[in-house]
């Protein structure tokens, strides 16, 4: 594993710590997807929660239909308008995910040492006794003394709402489990996870496209977060499908890795998603506590390396009910932050919490200490060395115009690009400066009306850490003689000075094409 990640200046004054915070236009360099949901759906919480530095909105189809989330995005674009934040939108499917059926929505309660049955029989009530399930193969998938997990938000160790049962023995479709520990279970739908066992369910199912061709399309969706998915096949077979549904060939494909099955072929998936998200929820309960955090480093590690945005999820748990995390939560999101997380993902603390915006507003303050001390030095010579030479062309000119603001003590590196992809690899040496993304819009046409591109480019880099995008005018292109690029840039530059990243005599780095080259130059404002 890597070295130490943390920098601290040697000895570190420690009345220092308790100095406050300078206020900043980009609340902090990680980025903050909230899932929006009940608690979470007016126009007043949903510009609360872009102001305190919500990044891109996640809808949870594992629950509501389509009318209930399209009301929550036209709320969320209505707060977009007025907030002036630009918010991009993640699509989150079900996947191959197993759920307890209880039609009463009666609370269950459920004894240590008795014994429940299992039953695809969903005609069934659920009760003490028996608890009916949406999957029909699950007698065929366990046998006597695997541990089956069920619970209506995942498991966090503390909580008496989620119930650990060991299968007693398999009768025809029907498993019987003994019961670990006394719970209640409250609400309409749980979820069951089998320990480290394969589930022969799809990962894309067809409620999932049903949601993505009635919803995603209609909505442009910016990312969909591939739920459960264990091999690079799952992307692909995604990719496929989104390629034939016209626009949303341009969205963006993040691999959920929720069980070991997906830990195993965790280097594959990479190669072929565009993102990856650590579903901690699940995957506290495939593998054994005191492996979670190596895997964590790991996986941050690799997905830095190969330049694509990694996000962590399950950090603030108590804060869905409480005003405060746990010290051991914060340290956690902190961490997240060292370790190379591009993004934090909020789920019950924001879609059922009762404080959706102190939440994010909270997780964004520790990024933000946290990034302070990242040890960026170390992580560009080891980003450096781990691309190795030659390097392509694109990879040398961002690597330059880092080390150049760097150098230069730099206030912001702006980039002008189309694709985003000079951007995003800016970002991947994690600059200590903000990057201003300038989107340059193209122009396209299927032969029957003209349109322009970038603004799936400039909402995609929402989820990358330490990129904020702008849409440039269209009628300034990237690509052109340098006269034509000044009036981008006095924009570019008029956006920064307007969020008070750049003041008078600041150092800025820009990243450009000029013709044929790419062109790194600093330049030093006058009053």
């Amino acid at each position: 594993m890597h070295s130490n990640h943390l920098l601290l200046e040697e000895p570190i004054r420690m009345a220092s710590i308790l100095e406050p915070a300078k206020a900043n236009f980009f609340s902090a360099m990680t980025k903050i997807v909230g899932t929006l949901g009940p608690r979470s759906r007016s126009v007043d919480v949903i510009s609360g929660c872009l102001k305190a530095g919500m990044s891109v909105a996640r809808f949870d189809f594992s629950w509501g239909d389509s009318a209930y989330h399209q009301e929550t995005l036209d709320n969320l674009k209505a707060a977009v308008k007025s907030t002036k934040k630009l918010c991009a939108v993640m699509l989150d499917t079900v996947g191959a995910e197993m759920q307890v059926v209880n039609k009463s929505e009666k609370s269950i309660s459920l004894q240590q040492d008795d014994n429940v049955i299992l039953t695809p029989d969903k005609g069934q009530e659920a009760s003490s006794q028996v608890l009916p399930i949406n999957f029909n193969g699950l007698a065929k998938a366990v046998k006597k003394g695997d541990t089956i997990f069920i619970g209506q938000y995942l498991f966090t160790g503390s909580e008496t709402t989620s119930v650990w049962l060991e299968v007693d023995k398999v009768d025809g479709d029907d498993v019987d489990c003994k019961i670990k520990n006394t719970a209640t279970l409250a609400g309409a739908l749980f979820t069951l996870h089998a320990s480290q066992i394969h589930i022969d369910l799809p990962t894309l199912t067809e409620k999932d496209k049903e949601n993505i061709s009635a919803w995603g399309v209609p909505n442009k969706i910016d990312f969909l977060s591939l739920s459960y998915t264990r091999h690079a096949q799952d992307v692909r077979e995604a990719r496929e499908y989104l390629s034939k549904l016209g626009d949303l060939s341009q969205t963006q494909i993040f691999a959920k890795i929720e069980n070991v099955e997906g830990l195993n072929h965790f280097d594959e998936i990479l190669q072929e998603a565009d993102g990856i998200i650590l579903s901690r929820g699940n995957l506290g309960i495939d593998l054994p506590p005191e492996k979670v955090f190596l895997f964590q480093k790991a996986a941050l590690y690799k997905c830095n390396m190969a330049g694509k945005p990694a996000v962590v999820t399950r950090v603030v748990d108590s804060m869905t009910d409480n005003l405060r995390p746990t010290r051991a939560e914060a340290t956690d999101v902190a961490n997240a932050v060292l370790d190379g997380s591009d993004a934090i993902l909020l789920g019950a603390e924001t879609l059922r919490g009762l404080y959706p915006i102190e939440t994010i507003s909270t997780v964004g303050k520790i990024c933000s200490e946290a990034e302070k001390v990242f040890n960026q030095d170390l992580y560009f010579k080891k980003t450096v060395k781990y691309v190795g030479e030659p390097m392509s062309h694109l990879e040398s000119i961002a690597s330059s115009a880092v080390r150049a603001a760097i150098k230069v003590k730099a206030s912001v590196i702006i980039c002008f690009t189309s694709s985003g992809r000079a951007a995003r690899l800016i970002a991947k040496y994690r600059p200590t400066m903000p990057v201003i993304s300038v989107v340059i819009p193209r122009l396209t046409t299927n032969q029957l009306k003209w349109s322009f591109s970038g603004a799936f480019e400039a909402r995609q880099s929402l989820i990358v850490r330490g990129l904020f995008p702008m849409l440039a005018d269209p009628r300034h292109p990237a690509e052109s003689t340098s006269a034509t690029n000044e009036s981008v840039l006095k924009v570019a530059l008029d956006f920064g000075k307007a969020s008070g990243v750049i003041k008078s005599h600041d150092r800025v780095v820009i990243c450009q094409k000029v013709g044929d080259a790419s062109v790194v130059k600093i330049i030093e404002l006058e009053d």
